[in-house]
């Protein structure tokens, strides 16, 4: 089998998979090509593939292989019947993509699917270790466009206040943003809808947030459920009334395949004080913040500053590119013996953990998303999102 690793589109900086990781693929017999200029905007030069026996070709070369690999789903467009695509898919909130792939009898293999509890899938889980990345330039990046210093300074002129950090949620990338802003020096809040989050806070020298009448609001996949209107009133209420004074809020609240809650009103906004930053790390989901714009930085009426930044992944592009490298290699080792891909049935990272064992998700299979014309009958979630 040809494994080929196509260049991203667009505004995406990263690559799929760079020269160090491709190292460890030499034992699986797979024969990799990669576009001409894939790694360039990530900091890792054609020269760099090519001594690690990569060959770099055109992309309609790589578009030949039986196996394509990227960051962003490829438009069905561009491949061919019988493909095999790795990649980050975002299945249930791009379904017409899918139908198109089912149509195209592409086979997908969404790495965003992972059954991310299983342990023996944590070094191939995208989504943490982009989310991680993200919550640490998130901190970066509302530092860069506050207009005062983060940590506590005793000077001859007198003594500077740490800055105040609100983190509204304390999954993989909020737990980076706590830690990152107290290693800067500010003082850090952090709320999360899971009961459980408060000791993970605190390891990280946050404080917690707790909300009267707070459940542990998280599905069996580990993510967070979707929460009642009420419950949600309830947060904005009282952790928006914690971000009053606030320097930096950033906002991580994501929901898997569904539109981002709403957890800073544009009222809420209007009582943030003169100078305040609001990173919105869910920008290209909705956003959390109301006043948020996709791709832009505004400022409200009364000087607040939104960032609605849209792949802050994308911004550490050769961190990022090799961490997920790291994770499709692992996938991809799991999976390729003596040349090729097998998929065997008993596979859980492919189809997720069988019913009876204890990560079973009813309507729930693993990154197989579709091939040979149809969608994976273990996906009857997403199905019942398909036309």
């Amino acid at each position: 089998m040809i494994l080929g690793i196509l260049s991203e589109s667009g505004y995406e900086n990263r690559v799929a998979l760079v020269p160090r990781s491709i190292k460890k693929l030499s034992r699986t017999g797979l024969d990799i090509v990669v576009e001409a200029g894939s790694g360039s905007r990530a900091n890792y030069s054609d020269n760099e593939y090519s001594d690690n026996n990569v060959k770099v070709v055109d992309r309609s070369e790589v578009l030949k292989s039986d196996v394509v690999v990227s960051i962003r789903c490829p438009e069905p467009e561009i491949l061919r019947s019988g493909q095999i695509v790795i990649c980050t898919a975002d299945p249930f909130r791009n379904t017409d993509l899918i139908e198109k792939y089912i149509d195209g009898n592409i086979t997908l293999l969404s790495m965003d699917m992972i059954p991310r509890r299983l342990s023996h899938a944590q070094s191939m889980d995208v989504n943490s270790s982009q989310d991680n990345l993200a919550g640490y330039k998130a901190i970066l990046l509302g530092a860069a466009n506050l207009p005062v210093g983060i940590p506590m300074m005793t000077t001859s002129a007198g003594t500077v206040r740490p800055a105040k950090v609100v983190v509204m949620g304390s999954g993989v990338a909020g737990l980076q943003a706590i830690a990152t802003a107290k290693r800067l020096g500010a003082v850090v809040y952090a709320s999360d809808v899971r009961s459980s989050a408060a000791e993970q806070i605190e390891s990280v020298g946050g404080r917690f947030i707790k909300v009267d009448g707070m459940d542990d609001f998280e599905d069996a996949s580990g993510y967070a459920k979707p929460l009642t209107n009420e419950f949600i009133e309830k947060v904005n209420q009282t952790v928006c009334g914690e971000a009053e004074d606030a320097d930096l809020i950033i906002t991580t609240a994501r929901i898997f395949g569904r539109p981002a809650p709403l957890t800073i009103p544009s009222e809420a906004v209007t009582r943030f004080k003169p100078g305040a930053v609001i990173v919105d790390m869910n920008a290209d989901v909705g956003g959390n913040c109301e006043d948020t714009v996709a791709g832009e930085i505004i400022t409200t009426a009364n000087s607040v500053t939104v960032i609605g930044t849209e792949n802050l992944p994308g911004m550490l592009a050769q961190t990022a590119s090799l961490l997920y490298s790291n994770n499709i290699v692992a996938f991809i080792l799991s999976i390729a013996h003596e040349g090729s891909l097998h998929f065997d049935d008993d596979n859980d990272i492919l189809f997720g953990p069988t019913k009876g064992t204890d990560f079973f998700v009813k309507g729930m299979g693993g990154v197989f998303v579709c091939s040979d014309g149809k969608l994976h009958s273990n996906q009857t979630r997403l199905g019942e999102m398909l036309s």
